[in-house]
């Protein structure tokens, strides 16, 4: 039996356009932009588990070509002609991922699940372009990488990041308690969430029906 093909970003047919959006792969200019924007600022920090104060280092970890390879820019095109028109305002991460398997099935398991990231400009939230960007993101990884499963995590206390992934359809699958040290808050709780294909598909089938 041949070997499986296994998934990857860069064979997913690029740009993704949806209705006032445009997801494609960032590039090393894009990085400096976003930090320039949104990255840099103490408010989005703040849920970040790697803040990045300073451009220098934030370019060298996440200018590395497999960590660049991860990460998708979202440009808006809402046809407004406002000044953010065509601008990159949100930046997303898809990390494909090997599933848990027994020895025997592992190969089986290699790159069937994805974890996503997430940040945005603070001056365009509000618009539900977070909610359009991530559900983009779900269907480049069930409809064009044919995943199994994507999963997402945030603090408890970030209650705009859970609120995004239920408004998706994800799932809570978990709630630890006081699990991560947070650096203003001290310990906190985490939530994590996920999505199967099969939710996805019916999440589509009732859309269309």
């Amino acid at each position: 039996m041949s070997a499986r093909a296994l998934p990857s970003l860069a064979d997913v047919d690029w740009p993704v356009r949806t209705e006032r959006l445009l997801l494609r792969p960032a590039t090393h200019d894009d990085l400096e932009v976003i930090w320039h924007a949104w990255r840099r600022r103490e408010d989005v920090g703040r849920w970040m588990n790697n803040p990045w104060p300073d451009l220098d280092v934030y370019l060298e970890r996440l200018g590395a070509s497999e960590k660049l390879a991860t990460i998708l820019a979202v440009e808006l095109h809402d046809g407004s002609g406002s000044r953010w028109d065509g601008r990159v305002v949100m930046d997303l991460h898809v990390r494909v991922m090997d599933s848990w398997a027994q020895s025997d099935v592992v190969e089986a398991a290699r790159a069937t699940k994805a974890n996503l990231g997430w940040s945005m400009d603070p001056e365009v939230r509000g618009r539900g372009l977070a909610t359009e960007a991530v559900l983009a993101a779900l269907s480049v990884c069930f409809d064009s990488l044919r995943l199994h499963r994507v999963e997402a995590d945030c603090y408890a206390p970030n209650s705009a990041s859970a609120a995004l992934m239920e408004r998706v359809g994800m799932t809570r699958e978990g709630h630890q308690r006081a699990v991560t040290l947070h650096r203003d808050l001290g310990w906190v709780d985490q939530y994590s969430y996920a999505m199967l294909d099969t939710d996805w598909q019916t999440r589509q089938e009732a859309r269309h029906a």
